[in-house]
């Protein structure tokens, strides 16, 4: 691997023309080892929304993330000797990953501190890299925290997960190609967890396409950056909480902060039920595995949060979702949408309830997919059995149906 070092930087005032020399140096840079990620045509996304709808892929990077774009940008421009003294950060995993893999490119050896609320399938990625991985705090801000002093302590060089122009400049490359791909969009709507991706992105598609609106959204309960975009002040969260564990970031960074104050137009949020809801419609409707920090573009377009616009943009910008998480994201979302449901009941402790209760499930077409009983008198009056019924429905509302059936031959439902 050949390593570069740039003769001019980024700098947070220069204008996205300026900027876009250094985009496509690189885009260069990159090509021989990320992905040019494919944009398609979501058309059960347009469908839905009324709007012409297009999906970047980054979750078919080879680390499963955008990140590998930053971290090559960065570590490909490296000098020998600070490739010699070892590369650390923090991260909550894809950049992680992508740091991992430059590194092990590059022939030197990468440190990660994680959060311990990391899921164990991005340490294990970051481990398979050949990174050594070290769990510290329950959040980013307290891992990255841990870094600064372990960098100190063993002399190693800090590639920042997102505030560092040059990590800035490697996530750009993927507006540059999206920009490419569909040049004339109305607006781009991309996550936001510390902003490198929003920051270069942004730069990227003013330089090549200056009348698409750029719209930054993080979740409800991370989003510093969006609170500083409104108050026009770097706004901290002290306690960041959002199942997004990739964007659960409470700072903002210098560079990012100037960069998306100057080259972002709007910034919005999305609630947990709509990320949530959005990786269920995109693995069944798309056939896309996302992450949760992956899809708040598409959780704001689904939200209705994206006005004036009739042809939209966004990045799935990550799939390493943990598969435990996964399962119980499609439960939830099926049981939200109405096409799953939970009976409870409170029956006398005699023979025959249950044979009752399936027959009304059998008359209304539902599955049952689990039966919970319970006995115990710590829990159930005396002659009394509590059941649990998690049955499959055909349509939105028909739970409601076959409780107002169960009733009506007698059950007692526990409300």
């Amino acid at each position: 691997m050949q390593t570069s070092t740039p003769t001019t930087r980024l700098a947070v005032d220069m204008t996205p023309q300026e900027a876009l020399p250094l985009l496509r140096a690189a885009e260069e840079r990159l090509q021989p080892y990320a992905r040019r990620t494919p944009t398609v045509h979501a058309h059960w996304l347009s469908e839905a929304t009324g709007m012409e709808v297009h999906l970047k892929l980054e979750n078919l990077q080879r680390t499963g993330a955008f990140k590998i774009r930053g971290a090559l940008n960065k570590v490909l421009q490296l000098s020998a000797q600070d490739l010699a003294r070892g590369l650390v950060a923090a991260s909550a995993g894809n950049h992680a990953q992508g740091l991992a893999l430059a590194a092990r490119l590059a022939g030197t050896q990468a440190t990660i501190v994680m959060p311990t609320t990391t899921p164990i399938l991005k340490v294990q990625r970051t481990e398979g890299f050949g990174a050594r991985v070290l769990l510290h705090g329950e959040s980013f801000d307290q891992a990255n925290a841990h870094m600064r002093e372990l960098a100190a302590r063993e002399g190693l060089l800090v590639v920042p997960a997102f505030d560092d122009p040059d990590i800035i400049l490697g996530q750009g490359t993927a507006g540059v190609e999206f920009a490419e791909d569909v040049p004339d969009l109305d607006a781009l709507v991309v996550p936001i967890g510390g902003g490198g991706l929003c920051s270069g992105m942004a730069l990227a598609f003013k330089a090549l396409s200056p009348r698409t609106r750029i719209i930054g959204v993080q979740a409800s309960g991370a989003a510093p950056m969006v609170r500083s975009f409104h108050s026009g002040t770097p706004s901290p969260v002290a306690d960041p909480r959002t199942i997004a564990d990739g964007i659960r970031v409470g700072v903002v960074g210098e560079w990012t902060w100037q960069l998306i104050r100057r080259h972002v137009d709007e910034c919005v949020v999305v609630e947990e039920d709509e990320i949530v809801d959005a990786v269920l419609q995109t693995i069944e409707k798309s056939k896309v595995v996302a992450e949760a920090a992956g899809v708040p573009g598409i959780a704001a377009i689904l939200a209705g949060k994206i006005q004036g616009a009739t042809k939209v943009g966004t990045i799935v910008s990550g799939g390493n979702i943990d598969l435990h998480l996964m399962a119980r994201i499609i439960e939830n979302g099926l049981e939200r949408a109405g096409r799953t449901h939970v009976l409870r009941l409170r029956t006398p402790d005699a023979p025959g309830q249950l044979k009752r209760i399936v027959e009304v499930l059998a008359e209304h077409g539902c599955n049952i997919v689990d039966v919970q009983h319970y006995r115990a008198g710590w829990r159930v009056p005396l002659g009394f059995v509590d059941i649990d019924v998690l049955v499959e429905t055909r349509k939105a509302g028909q739970g409601e149906q076959v409780e107002q059936a169960l009733e009506a031959r007698g059950f007692a439902l526990r409300r």
